[in-house]
């Protein structure tokens, strides 16, 4: 914090520069929202001014403060405050707001815009990534921090909220987590304008915002002036001083604060205020009425020693780095590794290979196995359950627990609150550490808006869903995944791995493990799968193709048979009938349908040779997508509804998983093409 008295008069005249910059950049684009800069300018000045420790030539530096603008719409509230610190944003990066091309997007971008912690828009996510940050820190400090060191790790996690994250159901989660947890390394800062798109929030939200995060545990205070710089930095200080809780400061502002028309009103909230409109709030600021995107001479002068004193922190850290290389030369390899994104040398030296057994292993059961062969080899692979580790099998064996007061447990309890698991994965992954959370696939639909930015901002976040399709049994259609599947592969970069047995198991961890950028969802079955015997069939390592030839025939296939995860085995099975009854069948598993769709022309030629039009796709899912690989002539053997409670293998035979059926299918398009031949 700068020891300097505060000059009030260049205060004002540096907020009101945010303002004004706000102002113009939407009135230029005509588009977005000006209302909430306005409104907080105040707020974030005081905290980047004062308090925020960060270096704007390094938006990498790792013991850097995170600012997390939750409330994305007020993007120009960020890039204003990126600029005038001295961050590789110019002033016609500001005009070139929300413009193709520009690092100044209507929302902010993590990786886009030099400065942006995270990617944030979707109302909620951004402070749920900040539990996800703290917590990293918390992990970080007490798996590298030493006694009678100083510390590697101490930095704080800043969040600027709004009246929609507080009502969208995702920050309730990640609140509440962190209020159990006792991160008091967490602030977030509550704009109580009162205001959303459609007028005030007595529409539709009127509880005591304050008293839910006190039963949350949390440290909360109130500023009843968002101008009052003086009140804003003593909670500021107050909350640094805080030991055992996060803290909420509520902030009560007024949108487009000194619009004569618009201030308080939801036309200030997402559209330009309008020239005229603007030329009388800048009157009303002392400003210059016709100046546009002006910046005074000592704003930024004052606002760019943000630069000097950034430098001066990271100097005296990386000093700080130095000694701890030498005094703790494994940790630091641990430490750069992280920052890097690699993994250890050996990583996968235990994983494990798995005999061939008829009566097989479910494939959450291998992925355990598996993910515990790794573990050991990686420290800073962390993860947990939303209440499902006995199901998904995925603890830790011989690790403690990440809890209160003690930081450094690697498995991870998230409690039944899958909305918050994928968001504060987020903001663990966007801290550089390897992370994973699991769950059953039929939830995966709780946690979409997570996966879908985890791929939106390239984090190799592992998601581990198992009980993966009709085969869960009796707890019927609730809890059985029919769509759930073909979404995930919809989502652009996010790449989806059904392995078919143990030894596909192994290989899909060998190749989400590797990825540093993209997602990957792991779907496991509940039920057990047979251990395919890989003298007879092809290795597991096709995985890393995406789909490869499991069993084949001398030339050209008269039928290809095809499936993932657990429908493998059918097609394996009826692949041997029809080769005993002499037709020249091949068999392909499908592990992933992205991996495969990267392969080169020539190879995926070689697996579904266009001269072999008779295909069968099989999945305990829905059909959809699967055309794509049968073509136009093949059958599908998938399901059109959802299913039922019963025990597996009546719902197995009822909706038609079963050799008997797949082996008609295929011999139905046999005779289809013998009939268009002589045809």
């Amino acid at each position: 914090m700068d020891s300097k008295q505060p000059d009030a008069k260049l205060d004002l005249l540096c907020i009101n520069t945010i303002r004004t910059l706000a102002m113009d950049a939407v009135q230029k684009a005509n588009s977005g929202h000006p209302g909430t800069p306005m409104a907080l300018a105040p707020v974030a000045y005081v905290l980047w001014e004062r308090f925020l420790r960060h270096n704007p030539r390094n938006t990498d530096w790792p013991n850097r403060d995170r600012f997390i603008l939750s409330n994305g719409h007020a993007s120009m509230l960020l890039y204003s405050l990126l600029h005038l610190t001295g961050y590789p944003l110019t002033l016609e990066d500001l005009k070139n707001f929300r413009q193709w091309g520009s690092k100044t997007p209507g929302h902010p971008e993590y990786g886009l815009t030099p400065g942006a912690e995270t990617t944030t828009g979707p109302l909620g996510q951004g402070v749920a990534n900040s539990v996800g940050m703290a917590i990293s820190e918390k992990w970080l400090a007490a798996h590298f921090n030493r006694d009678g060191q100083d510390p590697l790790v101490d930095y704080r996690v800043y969040a600027i909220c709004g009246d929609g994250d507080m009502m969208e159901g995702v920050s309730s989660e990640a609140a509440s987590v962190a209020g159990h947890l006792g991160l008091n390394n967490l602030v977030w800062i509550y704009d109580n304008n009162r205001i959303t798109i459609e007028g005030s929030t007595d529409l539709a939200f009127s509880e005591d915002v304050a008293l839910r995060f006190m039963g949350y545990h949390w440290n909360v205070q109130r500023v009843s002036d968002a101008n009052d710089t003086a009140m804003l930095e003593l909670a500021i200080r107050t909350a640094q001083k805080e030991q055992t809780r996060p803290t909420l400061i509520i902030v009560d502002s007024h949108i487009a604060w000194g619009s004569p028309k618009k201030q308080d009103t939801a036309g200030a909230h997402g559209e330009p205020l309008g020239e005229d409109e603007i030329r009388a709030t800048k009157k009303a600021y002392g400003w210059p009425e016709d100046a546009h995107f002006l910046v005074p001479d000592e704003v930024s002068a004052h606002m760019a020693k943000a630069v000097e004193r950034g430098k001066a922190w990271e100097d005296e850290w990386n000093a700080r780095l130095a000694k701890y290389k030498t005094a703790n030369p494994d940790l630091y390899k641990q430490w750069e590794a992280i920052q890097k994104r690699e993994l250890p040398e050996g990583w996968d030296a235990k994983i494990p290979t798995f005999p061939a057994d008829a009566k097989g292993i479910a494939t959450r059961e291998s992925s355990g196995k598996v993910e515990n062969a790794i573990a050991p080899l990686v420290p800073w692979f962390l993860g947990g359950s939303a209440d499902l580790a006995p199901s998904t099998k995925t603890l830790i064996a011989g690790e403690t627990d990440f809890e209160k007061g003690k930081y450094g447990g690697r498995n991870f309890h998230w409690g039944i609150r899958e909305h918050a698991m994928g968001s504060i994965l987020n903001g663990m992954s966007l801290s550089k550490l390897r992370v994973f959370g699991a769950g059953f696939l039929i939830f995966s639909d709780y946690m979409r808006a997570a996966i879908r930015l985890s791929s939106l901002m390239d984090q190799p976040v592992l998601y581990i869903f198992t009980h993966d399709s009709i085969g869960l049994g009796e707890d019927g259609p609730t809890h059985q995944p029919i769509e759930q599947m073909m979404s995930l592969r919809a989502i652009p970069r996010l790449i989806d791995l059904r392995p078919a047995d143990a030894n596909e198991v192994a290989e899909a961890w060998r190749f989400a493990m590797r990825l540093d950028k993209h997602p990957a969802v792991l779907v496991l079955s509940r039920q057990a799968l047979p251990t395919f015997d890989r003298t007879k069939y092809a290795s597991a390592a096709g995985l890393h193709k995406g789909a490869y030839i499991m069993g084949d025939c001398e030339g050209v296939p008269e039928v290809i048979l095809m499936g993932t995860g657990s429908e493998v085995q059918l097609c394996v099975a009826a692949y041997e009938q029809l080769k005993a009854e002499g037709v020249r069948a091949r068999v392909v598993s499908m592990p992933s349908w992205k991996i495969f769709d990267k392969q080169s022309a020539e190879y995926k030629e070689k697996v579904l040779p266009i001269a072999c039009r008779a295909r069968v796709g099989v999945e305990a899912g829905t059909s959809l997508g699967w055309r794509e690989h049968v073509g136009l002539d093949g059958r599908i053997v998938a399901r059109a509804d959802f299913g039922a409670s019963a025990p597996i293998k009546e719902l197995m035979k009822e909706f038609g998983f079963t050799v008997e059926h797949v082996v008609a299918e295929a011999r139905a398009l046999l005779k289809e093409k013998q009939a268009s031949t002589r045809a």
